[in-house]
This record gives structure tokens, sequence and C-alpha cells, in this order.
């Protein structure tokens, strides 16, 4: 089955606002890059993903989806589900069975948890459905095919995905993984993927020294 991951971000230049009152614009830009790169990176090792499809207009995202050699498509600045719905669209037309959808700053995430999830059975059509970590969000959607269900994430997505995709007919399947319940928006969540990682055989290279510089003791 061949399968293509689907990951839209926003430029990093302005990335992570709700992180303003701890990190300067200079560490959230840093941050966001970091996260994107340890994204793209754990789903170029996956061996259950086939592709993966990059979803922006920002020229540092863009070459750091050239350094992985991922395809770059642009965004047209309409939010992240308008993003969404043109990497599905490609997925489509670049012949894909089904498309995992990702967010950038997911860091943690693990390839062997991602293969797993892929290779769970699941009849066609199918939606499976990864939640955040307090179980309201959306972090994945696997969809077979990919255009099985239109992505709606942000607020509530989780149990709004399963609201239309069971309107719609289907069984969708609510898959808890563990490395992909970390999201990053708020203080809380850094220290949430700090106490992670720092439990976690998980690589997230770029995100662990981003971390690292920004608990480091400055020197006089």
């Amino acid at each position: 089955m061949r399968t293509v991951a689907v990951l839209p971000v926003k430029g990093f230049a302005n990335a992570k606002r709700r992180l303003t009152s701890g990190l300067s614009p200079e560490q959230r830009q840093t941050l966001a890059e970091a996260m994107f790169a340890d994204v793209i990176a754990a789903l170029q090792r996956s061996t259950m993903v086939d592709e993966v499809l990059v979803v922006t207009r920002g020229a540092r995202a863009r070459e750091l989806a050239a350094q992985f050699e991922a395809r770059v498509l642009p965004d047209e600045e309409q939010g992240h589900n308008a993003a969404a719905r043109i990497g599905v669209r490609a997925a489509l037309e670049h012949d894909a069975d089904r498309a995992l959808l990702v967010p950038g700053d997911c860091p943690a995430i693990d390839p062997l948890e991602l293969d797993q999830l892929l290779s769970a059975p699941a009849a066609e059509p199918s939606v499976l459905i990864v939640p955040d970590r307090h179980g309201t969000g959306t972090n994945a959607l696997v969809l077979t095919p990919p255009d099985a269900l239109t992505p709606s994430f942000g607020p509530g997505s989780c149990e709004r995905h399963v609201r239309e995709a069971t309107a719609a007919g289907l069984n969708p399947l609510v898959v808890e993984v563990p490395s992909l319940a970390t999201d990053i928006d708020t203080p809380e969540d850094l220290e949430a993927l700090d106490a992670l990682l720092a439990g976690a055989t998980i690589a997230a290279a770029a995100t662990r020294r981003v971390l690292a510089s920004l608990t480091a003791p400055s020197k006089c």
C-alpha cells in the first residue's frame, strides 16, 4: 500500500507565539526549525512511508525539506486545514493509497511506533485518529484513501473527526501513539516534551540540542 505523508508547515519567523513569555523570537524560530527537522527525519526513517510532501511557503522550510529529499508544495496561506487539503490532493495525484497527516511540532515521533500504526490492518475506506496528550486535539490522521475524510484540525478536532467520519458512514478508530501525543504550543507542552525526551531513546536530535541550549547556564 503506497503511503504518502503530508506535512503542512508555516514559516518559522513568527512561530510558536504562545511561547513568547519564555523564549525570544530567535529561540522560538530555532526551536520550530529543529522540531520540523526531527519530524521530517522520522518520516523518512519510517519503512511504511513512501514519500513525504511538505506544504509550505516558508523559505527555510523549503530548504530543510529539500535536504531530506521531500517534495515541496506551495501553501496558499489559508490555514493549516487548507494546507492539509493541498497535500491530500497531491497525494491522490501521486497515486497514494493512503495519506498520513502529521504536524511539524511533534518532534518525539518514533519511526517504529509510526510503522506499527501504519501496519495495523484496517478496512478501506478507513480513518485512524491519533489524539494529542489531552485527548481533545488530533496529532495525526491516517486516511485510506487520502480523501476518505476532510481534515479538520484545531481545538476539539479529535471528537470532530470521529463525528464527521461516523456521519460519512465510516468506522473511525482513535489510536493512541505515545510519541505522537506531545505537540508544542505552550510552556507546559515544552515541559512535557523535555520530560518525554529525558526518559526515552527517541532520537529528536535537533530538538534535544535546542532544548539543551535553552537550559544551559549562561557564561558571564
